[in-house]
C-alpha cells in the first residue's frame, strides 16, 4: 500500500535559536534612563554645585561656626614716600699710587690694609742718584756765581776807564753783555737745582689722600718706573663714602624741587634682600642729564660710614625719602587684596552682637615697611582683616582671634557698627 507523500502529516521543527527572545522595549529605555540620571548627577556635582556655592555667600565657617580671623583698626600715621632703586657703593676718592721717578724700591712704610692719613710716607725710591745730581747742579751754580762776580768787577773797572777816555766804549758793552750772560747761567743752575730737589722729593712717596691701602702691587727691591701702569698700591677713601643710584625720569621733578629748596633728603641703604638697614645718609648731588637709553637719571648720596659697613663696589638697595604724608590713614599691607574690581579690604562690622566681614573697595597710596596709605575707602578706626581672608565672602560671620595665641580678642572701640561709619556697604567680593 502506497502512501502519498503530500498527504503525510509532519510535525513542525523548531529552529535552533528558538529559545532566544528579544528583550522587551521597556527594559531598553530603563537602561538609558539610569545612565542619563548618573550623567546629570555628575554634572551637578562637578559644575553646577561649585558655581552655586560660589554665588551664594558663606555666612559662617564649617559647622556653622564663625571663621577665625585676625583684624586690626586703621590708624593715622606719618608715612614716608619712598623711591626704591638699586645702587652701587662708590668711594669719594680712589688713588693709584705711582712713582714719578725711576729707581729701585728701597723702603716700604705701610702694611696692606692699613689706614693712612694724607701726607703719610708710603715708600722710598733709592734717593742717591738724585742727591748726586743735586750736588752737581749746586757746584755748577757756585762756579757760575764766581764768574758773574768777576764779570761785574771788570764791568765796573771798564766803566771807570771809559769815563777817563782810556778804553773804547765797545769793550764796555762787551763786558756788560758778559755780565748778563753769567746772570742767565746762574738762573739756569738754580732751576736745575730745583729740578734735582724735586726729583729727590719724588723719591719719597707719600699718601695723596686719607684712606685704606690695598694690596701691595710691587715688592721691595724691584725697579719701578714712572711709566708703570699698575702703580705701587691703591688707596681708597672709605669715610665718608657715596652710593650712586638711578631713579625714573618721572620721579625727577618732585625730587629736584625738594633738593633745590635746600631741604635735606634722607637716603637709606639696605642689603641685597632689602630687609637689613645698613646706613643712613643724605642726597648730595643730581646728575645733569637723563640717560636716553634707560630713561633714568643718576643721583649720588653720601654716608658717614664710620662703621665701614659699606664697601666699594657693593650693590645695595637704596630708598630715597622723597616726601612725607602727614596724618595718613594706614593699614597693614596684608589687609589689601586685589580682585577684578580693583583693590579692596574686608571690613569687620558688628551688628546686633555678630561680627561679619564685608568688602570695601579702597584706593591706596604710598607704602612703607609693611604699612600702606589708604587714600579713599577707609577712615581711622575701621577694623580690617589682615589674616584669614582666603575663605571670606561678603557677609561671612567672623571671630576675631589673636594671631600669636589664637585666643579670641576684641579690637576695641574702633569696631564699626551696622555696616561702617556712614560709608555704606561695599560691593560683593571680587571673584578671582
Amino acid at each position: 500500500m502506497s502512501t502519498n507523500p503530500s498527504s503525510r502529516s509532519t510535525s513542525p521543527v523548531a529552529p535552533a535559536n528558538a529559545s532566544i527572545r528579544p528583550a522587551p522595549a521597556g527594559r531598553h529605555w530603563l537602561g538609558w534612563t539610569i545612565l542619563g540620571v548618573v550623567v546629570l548627577a555628575v554634572v551637578y556635582a562637578v559644575v553646577i554645585r561649585p558655581l552655586f556655592q560660589s554665588a551664594v555667600p558663606d555666612r559662617a565657617g564649617a559647622g556653622g561656626r564663625p571663621l577665625p580671623v585676625t583684624a586690626e583698626p586703621a590708624r593715622q600715621a606719618d608715612l614716608n614716600v619712598r623711591i626704591v632703586a638699586l645702587g652701587t657703593v662708590t668711594p669719594v676718592s680712589t688713588v693709584t699710587v705711582r712713582s714719578r721717578v725711576d729707581g729701585q724700591l728701597q723702603k716700604i712704610f705701610f702694611k696692606e690694609g692699613q689706614e693712612v692719613e694724607a701726607g703719610a710716607p708710603l715708600v722710598e725710591v733709592d734717593p742717591r742718584p738724585f742727591e748726586v745730581q743735586k750736588q752737581q747742579t749746586e757746584a755748577q751754580l757756585a762756579k757760575d756765581n764766581a764768574l758773574l762776580v768777576n764779570a761785574r768787577l771788570d764791568f765796573d773797572r771798564f766803566t771807570t776807564l771809559l769815563a777817563q777816555d782810556s778804553v773804547a766804549k765797545q769793550q764796555v758793552d762787551t763786558q756788560a753783555a758778559l755780565v748778563r750772560q753769567y746772570e742767565a747761567a746762574v738762573k739756569l743752575d738754580q732751576a736745575q737745582i730745583d729740578t734735582a730737589s724735586l726729583q729727590l722729593a719724588y723719591a719719597h712717596i707719600i699718601a695723596p689722600v686719607s684712606g685704606r691701602v690695598g694690596l701691595r702691587l710691587v715688592d721691595l727691591g724691584n725697579m719701578i718706573h714712572a711709566s708703570d701702569p699698575n702703580g705701587i698700591a691703591v688707596i681708597t677713601q672709605l669715610r665718608p663714602i657715596t652710593v650712586v643710584f638711578s631713579i625714573p625720569q618721572d620721579a625727577l621733578p618732585a625730587v629736584l624741587k625738594r633738593f633745590q629748596s635746600g631741604d635735606p633728603m634722607t637716603v637709606e641703604a639696605f642689603d641685597r634682600d632689602g630687609r637689613t638697614l645698613l646706613a643712613t645718609g643724605r642726597l648730595v648731588t643730581i646728575d645733569n642729564q637723563i640717560d636716553p637709553s634707560t630713561g633714568t637719571v643718576k643721583l649720588r648720596a653720601e654716608f658717614p660710614n664710620t662703621d665701614e659697613v659699606l664697601f666699594p663696589n657693593q650693590f645695595v638697595n637704596v630708598q630715597l625719602i622723597a616726601a612725607q604724608l602727614q596724618g595718613a590713614t594706614v593699614v597693614s599691607t596684608a589687609a589689601v587684596q586685589r580682585g577684578t574690581a580693583g583693590l579692596y579690604v574686608y571690613l569687620v562690622t558688628d551688628k546686633d552682637g555678630q561680627k561679619t566681614a564685608s568688602v570695601r573697595v579702597v584706593e591706596t597710596g604710598a607704602s612703607e615697611r609693611g604699612m600702606i596709605a589708604i587714600t579713599k575707602g577707609l577712615a581711622p578706626g575701621d577694623v580690617v582683616v589682615v589674616d584669614g581672608v582666603d575663605k571670606l565672602r561678603e557677609g561671612t560671620a567672623v571671630e576675631l582671634v589673636n594671631r600669636a595665641t589664637g585666643a579670641p580678642e576684641t579690637p576695641g572701640p574702633g569696631m564699626t557698627k551696622g555696616g561702617g561709619p556712614g560709608r555704606g556697604r561695599g560691593p560683593r567680593p571680587p571673584q578671582n
